[in-house]
């Protein structure tokens, strides 16, 4: 039986947040199936915390000469991986995600009526091969179909094709309005449907295991898990965790020892660390959903002795830059003095030029200042 204690340091190991790894960007993006980047600071948070010394400008400057891309994944969230990933990933999330707009739930049903295949081909028509705004695209949506919201219509095409977000919008410090194109010709490659989810959830374990098929399906929102799992065969074992259920992991997978000591970790918001199983306890105590509520509005967690411990936010101002932190319990001393310390170090590589102050609230104080 694998103890939570267990689970929890095995994740981080696995997750390169035990010690600051010496991979490059792209092997971290490949080792952890992307990064969650629904927004343009977390993956560098989320890279900065994993590996030593790491410079921005190379995951800007990977971007720029295509070596990585912002695609929409696993979970309908766009992530920030490889070229190849965006290929053989894209096919396996494509037919669960091109189900949404038609239901009468999308937008009030703003697409209901109209014949999914006819409205895939305009957006293939107008998109082209060439990266195209979201103005230009409400543009062409109107003069298709005059008789319904051409936001929603956009919508539709964004969720309908392969699609990615081209630079400058994602690069460090550049949080410009989005500019898509379809991954093909921007890639210069056709999509690989050919990759086997298999292999995929085996990847998954790499660097989330072990896991149950119900965490494999939060992570991914595909469907099928377990029949995967079983033409891995041999390439995966089995444990049980405290409450009984099956956990699948790679069979050469090591467990980390338990009592392992654990650096404070600031993540960025949206890190798949935490996002990534149906059952969060591993990494958030009790599972609680109310912190992660908080996320969409540029609040991200803090970890200490490897759990969710607290929440912040940075809040840049003319000279000086703000780093502010709800705790959710109450912390030692020791615990304390960690996390200001990684909380300076945070800010000096997010607002190098500006003076850090950080501010250590109250236990479930209010970030806003």
């Amino acid at each position: 039986m694998l103890s939570n204690r267990t689970l929890n340091r095995t994740l981080l190991a696995r997750q390169h947040l035990l010690e600051r790894s010496q991979l490059t960007a792209h092997q971290m993006c490949d080792h952890l199936v992307g990064l969650q980047a629904q927004d343009s600071p977390p993956p560098f948070v989320g890279l900065w915390s994993r590996i030593a010394d790491f410079d921005p400008a190379v995951v800007s400057d990977a971007l720029e000469d295509r070596s990585l891309v912002r695609i929409t994944l696993m979970r309908g969230t766009i992530h920030l991986v490889t070229p190849p990933d965006a290929l053989r990933i894209a096919p396996h999330v494509q037919p669960e995600l091109e189900k949404i707009p038609f239901r009468k739930g999308f937008n009030y049903g703003a697409m209901v009526g109209l014949d999914p295949d006819e409205v895939r081909a305009h957006g293939e028509r107008v998109f082209g091969d060439e990266p195209m705004s979201a103005a230009a695209l409400r543009q062409h949506a109107a003069e298709i179909y005059p008789d319904r919201n051409p936001g929603m219509v956009v919508q539709t095409w964004l969720i309908q094709l392969p699609v990615l977000q081209t630079p400058p919008r994602g690069k460090w410090k550049d949080n410009s309005r989005p500019i898509w194109s379809r991954a093909e010709p921007w890639l210069g490659a056709p999509l690989d449907p050919a990759y086997p989810l298999a292999q995929l959830l085996l990847r998954y374990l790499r660097a989330f295991g072990p896991a149950s098929t119900m965490d494999m399906q939060t992570w991914s929102k595909l469907l099928g898990m377990k029949q995967a799992i079983e033409r891995l065969g041999d390439r995966v074992r089995t444990y049980t965790d405290e409450r009984g259920r099956t956990l699948y992991d790679v069979a050469d997978g090591e467990l980390a020892d338990p009592e392992l000591p654990v650096p404070v970790r600031l993540l960025g918001w949206y890190d798949n660390a935490v996002l990534s199983h149906q059952d969060r306890t591993r990494i958030v105590p009790e599972g609680g959903g109310s912190p992660l509520r908080a996320f969409a509005s540029a609040v991200a967690p803090v970890l200490v002795d490897g759990y969710l411990s607290g929440l912040y936010k940075i809040f840049p101002e003319a000279a000086t830059a703000r780093l502010r932190i709800s705790p959710t319990r109450t912390w030692t001393k020791a615990e304390r003095a960690a996390v200001e310390a990684e909380s300076h170090a945070l800010l000096g590589f997010t607002e190098p030029d500006k003076e850090p102050r950080v501010e250590i609230l109250e236990v479930d104080a209010d970030l806003r200042p």
